[in-house]
């Protein structure tokens, strides 16, 4: 057993880190989502402020948007044209793929200051692309509201979660502690 555990050292030193950061990132967040009233339709801070976000980007454009409370669900609605095309919930503002993005840099970590930037860096750039995700999907989906499932189910989480790996990938071959041995060897 011992010698499993020598011999699997870096990669449980991995896991043991990413599941502990994880875990205590998801717990802070399920904290913060706790302080919020779901009963009464209560949206988080985090999300509304993404939906204003995209509200903003979209008027960039000179679009018709308009973004309000939803008034039966803690979510908020979308106005395109006039038409009602999606609401934004906490499962669209990207804390989930961020805590995952951090959990996995913390697991395969490097000088704490890289580390630092890095994550800071790759939460800017994962929100950014986010808040473009949900205006590209309504602007699209008013247009092609036939491709609503691909768009919203395989198109635009391709795009997040690939971009999120390739933040991982020139992580783990540029600044992390393993990229430092490879390069020695």
């Amino acid at each position: 057993m011992k010698h499993y555990l020598i011999e699997y050292k870096p990669f449980l030193l991995f896991l043991g880190k990413f599941l502990i950061s994880y875990l205590i990132l998801t717990f802070i967040y399920q904290s913060y989502l706790n302080s919020f009233d779901v009963k009464n339709h209560e949206v988080d801070g985090f999300t509304q402020v993404v939906s204003n976000q995209t509200e903003k980007l979209l008027l960039l454009f000179d679009c018709d948007v308009k973004t309000m409370k939803h008034p039966t669900e803690p979510s908020i609605k979308l106005n395109y044209n006039q038409k009602w095309i999606a609401r934004v919930i906490e499962g669209c503002n990207g804390l989930s793929v961020i805590i995952l993005f951090i959990s996995f840099i913390i697991a395969f970590s490097g000088k704490i200051k890289t580390t630092l930037v890095y994550i800071l860096f790759g939460i800017i750039v994962i929100h950014i692309l986010n808040v473009t995700r949900i205006a590209l999907l309504v602007v699209l989906m008013y247009h092609f509201p036939e491709y609503k499932e691909f768009l919203h189910g395989v198109l635009f989480p391709l795009l997040i979660y690939g971009t999120v790996f390739l933040l991982w990938v020139i992580w783990v071959n540029k600044f992390s502690f393993y990229a430092k041995k490879s390069i020695e060897k």
